[in-house]
């Protein structure tokens, strides 16, 4: 088991080009916990998480790992504890599978960077786990999307940080590998990760969070469990979506079914006068 980390976004405000993207958020994180951030596009979601790893420096407030401000601590030290796969990041031309999710390694180093049996279990844990085994010596330049974001994940898992936040980590997979990747997701959160990603399919979020956060132009609506929070109302105020809320066949968890023009609700045997 890993330790419980704590992880508070504190009135924070994060700008881009002079204009404010999140606005004087309050977050708190709970710890050992599946958390996902759902919104909009360009609501604040992605922003948000660059902000808590450090990527982006706040305007103002704070996010504190363990009660300490990350924007002060030392990058090796916050890599010990957070790792991040953000979106559509690049890999340098002709870098192998393996070295890349080698890198994953590297806050576990020290001065020397020497390798160590430790290093390459590692790997070869995350390499299981995200089933890319057999592309370990290829290219990750002549890989398919599906196959390259597989990598990316098997880079932040050898990381074995305590807390893991991923930006869409779906993007670019089929249904199946959706499936997969937040099924291993779930797994390393029963073994004490605290888990936080950015979804955008509501139905999928709704199965595998423990804590919905729902935001709209850089500020939260409504946090909670997924019943509490993935609501007609709320999904009509943060997309601007009608729809109707049942229950996940499977899971019992809400479910979302679209409203569109073609496609809405049936008249019923009284909407004929």
């Amino acid at each position: 088991m890993t330790a419980q980390r704590s992880l508070v976004v504190r009135d924070l405000t994060l700008v881009y080009d002079e204009r404010p993207v999140v606005r004087h958020l309050d977050l708190t994180v709970p710890p050992g916990r599946v958390t996902v951030v759902v919104g909009a596009n360009a609501c604040g979601k992605s922003t948000l998480l660059r902000g808590v790893a450090r990527l982006l420096a706040p305007a103002s407030g704070a996010v504190l790992l363990d009660g300490r401000a990350v924007h002060e601590m030392p990058t090796k030290e916050v890599a010990e504890v957070l790792g991040i796969l953000p979106q559509s990041p690049a890999a340098p031309g002709g870098i192998t599978v393996a070295d890349l999710v080698g890198r994953g390694r590297y806050p576990h180093q020290g001065w020397l960077r020497r390798w160590t049996a430790a290093d390459e279990e590692a790997v070869a844990r995350a390499l299981a786990w995200t089933g890319t085994e057999d592309l370990a010596d290829r290219p990750v330049d002549e890989l398919s999307g599906g196959q390259r974001q597989r990598v990316w994940i098997a880079m932040a898992l050898a990381q074995e940080t305590d807390v893991l936040l991923l930006d869409e980590p779906t993007t670019y997979l089929d249904l199946a590998h959706q499936v997969e990747v937040l099924d291993l997701l779930t797994d390393l959160n029963h073994r004490g990760v605290t888990v936080v990603l950015v979804l955008h399919d509501l139905n999928l979020a709704c199965r595998y969070a423990d804590h919905v956060v729902a935001m709209r132009d850089g500020a939260v609506v409504a946090e909670g469990t997924p019943s509490e929070v993935v609501t007609v109302e709320t999904v009509r105020e943060v997309y601007g979506l009608d729809c109707e809320v049942v229950p996940d066949p499977v899971c019992g968890t809400p479910m979302v079914v679209p409203l569109g023009r073609h496609h809405g609700r049936r008249p019923g045997p009284t909407d004929h006068g």
